[in-house]
């Protein structure tokens, strides 16, 4: 393929249509000596080695299930929470089941992900996925059975909100009090396995929406901006107006908060 005649302005335009991805044109870039065209070619290059680098990096996040599956479990789901630090608002949990082969670029940990990812992704998954649920634990059952105990209950409530039952679950951390489906806790899985990556996203962006909902009742609290974890301007606002129903009343910056407002 010969592209001498060409301006780098038309190899641009190449680049962008069907043609550009041809190993023929990609051989007359390589031999092509003008600074620009070279410069498109290291572009591509970069471009190819960072498609590879996360097409390997998603397939060791499908080892865990991919190994469930080949000893009989099918299917398997992950299950994450999202919101055990704030000091106010619900824990939220969810629990997904990928299909065997699925291609999401950038899943991951959630926390690793910025907000518009994360929406994207939460779309992607919730289309692509076999079954996904949401379970939630209130800030009354925080203060009532401590926070460990609710993020639990709150993943035993997605997964047992799954439309197709699980044969086995990968959990983010700890096991599932009174699951009696075969479960592996994985510390750190959010990173480690699709589903439960998959699971973080969900519960992360579900999480965000009903903060940014609280807002709309306690504006003056910032809820949309730190979704309830201990900023400098929640703490501020807690010091100068004192919890409100939706914060936890049994973490310490929210007792001390009592303490200052009387």
């Amino acid at each position: 393929m010969d592209i001498s005649g060409l301006s780098v302005t038309e190899i641009k335009e190449l680049v962008k249509s069907s043609a550009g991805a041809s190993e023929e044109f990609i051989i007359a870039l390589a031999r092509d000596q003008r600074a620009g065209v070279r410069e498109i070619y290291r572009k591509l290059k970069k471009a190819e080695s960072a498609a590879i680098a996360e097409a390997q990096r998603l397939a060791k996040l499908f080892v865990y299930e991919d190994d469930l599956r080949a000893n009989g479990y099918h299917p398997v789901a992950g299950v994450d929470e999202a919101g055990r630090g704030p000091l106010a608002g619900p824990v939220v949990a969810a629990a997904v089941i990928l299909p065997d082969k699925v291609h999401l670029p950038d899943l991951n940990d959630s926390k690793k992900l910025t907000p518009q990812k994360r929406e994207l992704l939460a779309g992607q998954i919730k289309e692509t996925a076999l079954a996904w649920a949401v379970g939630i634990s209130t800030v009354e059952e925080i203060y009532r059975q401590n926070i460990h105990h609710a993020g639990l209950t709150a993943m035993r409530r997605a997964v047992l909100g799954l439309k197709v039952k699980p044969a086995y679950v990968l959990v983010d951390g700890f096991r599932i009090e009174k699951l009696v489906i075969p479960q592996m806790p994985i510390v750190g899985g959010d990173g480690l396995s699709a589903s439960i990556a998959a699971g973080s996203i969900l519960a992360k962006v579900e999480r965000d929406h009903i903060m940014d909902s609280y807002h709309e009742s306690y504006p003056e609290y910032g809820f949309n901006r730190h979704k309830g974890y201990a900023t400098p301007e929640h703490l501020n606002a807690l010091a100068r107006l004192g919890p409100c129903p939706i914060h936890r009343a049994g973490f310490r910056p929210v007792m001390d908060s009592v303490l200052i407002n009387g």
